[in-house]
């Protein structure tokens, strides 16, 4: 990393993955929710699984916020890619989607972009 270790603590990096998993979980909910056999009870268009969707959004904001001040815009940006590869693989493995072989190589694709950012930074 060029000598610049000092500016990714595992802080940081924790945060990072802490954003992408209430990304993932994010939309995961919101997936849930959209096809749920639910109660609508908030103005008639969302009920709990969505609810619970935006406010994961709202903690993944509050986390990307603090990553903000903590790394330049081009790495943190590049970090959450992850997200991409993470809903990718939490709806295959939670919601059985199928994920065609081109999609696999996409999310190797993602992770290597994301490995070639961070050890140029």
């Amino acid at each position: 990393m060029n000598g610049t270790w000092n500016m990714y603590t595992t802080q940081t990096l924790m945060t990072s993955l802490g954003m992408v998993c209430s990304t993932v979980m994010a939309n995961l909910l919101l997936k849930v929710g959209a096809g749920a056999d639910q109660n609508r009870w908030f103005l008639g268009a969302a009920g709990s699984y969505t609810l619970a969707g935006v406010a994961f959004f709202g903690i993944a904001l509050l986390l990307y916020a603090w990553i903000l001040r903590t790394v330049p815009l081009s790495i943190a940006q590049s970090l959450t890619a992850a997200q991409f590869a993470g809903v990718i693989l939490t709806s295959a493995y939670i919601l059985s989607e199928p994920i065609p072989v081109a999609r696999w190589i996409g999310v190797g694709c993602i992770m290597i972009g994301i490995l070639l950012v961070g050890y140029s930074a």
